[in-house]
């Protein structure tokens, strides 16, 4: 993927740009207008002038995904990251793609490190659409207080510690080969963090760990030996494996049962008796609506800057969604294949739009007739015919301007 990031600089010489940037530094909210093809662009440069986590929010899954592809070639190092939507919707009971789960908790934690220096450095740039920031998460603080350090020398019974982590969400396997992951084989325990590019290998002397070292997945072999590692969950639900049985009977306890079939009833109960006994369900997140409470916006760090592209379209996206929704639910309630009290799993646009008035905000509009304008002009097309572009993009070079020079003016 090419590497886009020293043409950012240019957008610094124009004045309209320079006023936008003071603005965001002010920590001001602000609307502007421009061309859809630049936002990338401009993301991209406000990114690397504020040096800030921002959050980037479009009404579309594709939207997101696309834009998430054209900032990575923007961004160095490839910050970008993207926050996928679940794999199911509102009250379907499906089995959930782990990918999907991890990626999103990759997303989390990256956060979380910013809010709390529990997890790696660096300032996230995350993409996200509307119907990804409505789905309800666990609670920023009690996925932060899972959160912790392995260092070397620690005392801790091996067996304790595997059990911290399957309450994490790390299911236990022979070999660790897949993040969310992990392992014990006599003195050593492996496991493989969502955050990481590698597994984690420990070795144990009696109860201290003598030996930390990341390995290769593949050849189980040893690569880097370090002092200490730091751990996060491998999944978004939490709350079952933190409460005690009587609080888990308890929620369990109230679901309106009344007007389901005997199928859905007996899917249910057997779901809830693997909860008990300290299961997963292949269905597990279906189950996520009466733990999780919390919001991808709790998650902002202080200072985070939340774009939102074409505010009225997310808007739009989040409404269509809840009317989506609520005829679904209404559906599996006549079908008898929903409690009937059974929590809604994503948030409002009114339950948002409170999370959304405490952070500053950069709002991409699509048009306004007081607003700052944007006007880049699009750059011609070259169809394959490189010679052209090269020298175009040399005299745009030589005047410190992208070709088909962008003009930034005042509306």
């Amino acid at each position: 993927m090419p590497d886009l990031s020293r043409l950012l600089k240019l957008i610094e010489d124009l004045p309209e740009y320079r006023l936008l940037l003071e603005g965001l530094k002010s920590k001001s909210d602000r609307t502007v207008i421009g061309l859809d093809a630049a936002k990338p662009y401009v993301i991209a440069a406000l990114y690397e002038n504020l040096k800030r986590p921002l959050l980037v929010v479009t009404a579309g899954p594709e939207n997101a995904k696309k834009l998430h592809e054209q900032l990575l070639t923007w961004c160095t190092h490839g910050q970008a990251r993207l926050f996928p939507e679940p794999d199911a919707l509102p009250y379907e009971h499906l089995t959930s793609d782990s990918t999907t789960e991890l990626e999103r908790v990759q997303v989390l934690m990256s956060l979380a490190s910013c809010n709390s220096n529990v997890l790696g450095d660096g300032a996230p740039l995350v993409v996200a659409s509307a119907m990804a920031i409505t789905g309800k998460t666990t609670a920023y603080r009690d996925f932060v207080s899972a959160c912790h350090n392995i260092e070397l020398g620690m005392d801790i019974e091996p067996y304790k510690l595997l059990g911290r982590w399957e309450a994490m969400g790390y299911q236990m396997e022979n070999l660790v080969e897949i993040p969310g992951t992990m392992s014990h084989r006599g003195d050593i325990v492996d496991i493989y963090p969502p955050t990481s590019e590698m597994p984690v290998r420990l070795e144990f002397f009696g109860n201290t760990i003598d030996n930390i070292r990341f390995f290769d997945p593949e050849t189980q072999r040893s690569v880097e030996n370090v002092s200490s590692v730091s751990l996060g969950p491998a999944t978004e639900l939490l709350a079952p494996w933190q409460m005690d049985k009587r609080s888990l009977e308890s929620s369990f306890g109230s679901l309106d049962m009344s007007g389901c079939t005997e199928e859905t009833k007996e899917q249910l109960q057997n779901d809830i008796a693997r909860l008990l006994d300290g299961q997963r369900p292949r269905e597990m997140q279906f189950y996520a609506s009466l733990f999780n409470s919390g919001s991808l916006l709790d998650y902002l760090p202080e200072g985070a800057l939340l774009v939102l592209d074409k505010p009225s379209s997310v808007e739009q996206a989040v409404a269509d969604l809840d009317t989506e929704a609520e005829q679904m639910r209404l559906e599996k309630l006549e079908r008898g294949e929903l409690p009937r009290n059974f929590t809604r799993p994503y948030f409002t646009w009114q339950e948002l739009e409170s999370g959304i008035k405490h952070r500053q905000c950069l709002r991409l509009a699509a048009w306004g007739i007081d607003e700052p304008r944007l006007d880049f002009i699009s750059a011609p097309g070259y169809m394959g015919q490189l010679p052209p572009f090269l020298k175009k993009t040399g005299e745009a070079a030589d005047n410190r301007q992208p070709p088909g020079r962008p003009s930034i003016r005042a509306a």
